[in-house]
């Protein structure tokens, strides 16, 4: 099986055109069509966020340590 992709936008009337596809004139392709959709979620919400430190030299989870109890 050979594969080939491309990305195509479909123009007025739902006419999607392939141009310069990798075959030969009279072979049998098989076309599938899948929609592109938008992420939903992005790989670091909290980009470009303010934040602000409380306390921030002061220890953390200092109770889950055995060795301090």
């Amino acid at each position: 099986m050979w594969v080939y992709r491309t990305e195509v936008v479909i123009h007025k009337g739902g006419v999607l055109v392939l141009r310069g596809i990798p075959f030969r004139e009279g072979e049998r392709v098989e076309v599938i069509v899948l929609r592109q959709m938008k992420p939903q979620t992005t790989k670091y919400p909290l980009r470009n966020r303010p934040f602000q430190y409380h306390r921030p030299f002061d220890g953390v989870a200092e109770e889950d340590w055995e060795a301090l109890q």
